[in-house]
């Protein structure tokens, strides 16, 4: 069972329309910081930051290439 403050959401509704909340999905599955980041993105790029979003998303990405397989 979700914790209450997963179904509240300061500045906009972006997240609310998804029966498992991104922070929800991050937070029990432990994903990393930058692994959570690049799902939230993703997940709001169509409501909320458009392309925008999706470069965000990217460069978490990057960041996470550069981070394990830096060799």
């Amino acid at each position: 069972m979700s914790n209450k403050s997963f179904f509240k959401q300061i500045g906009g509704s972006h997240y609310k329309k998804y029966e498992i909340q991104p922070s929800d999905f991050i937070n029990k599955n432990k994903i990393l910081f930058a692994e959570g980041n690049a799902i939230k993105y993703i997940c709001r790029h169509q409501d909320k930051g458009k392309k925008q979003d999706l470069l965000k998303a990217i460069h978490y990405t990057e960041m996470i290439i550069e981070r394990d397989y830096n060799d």
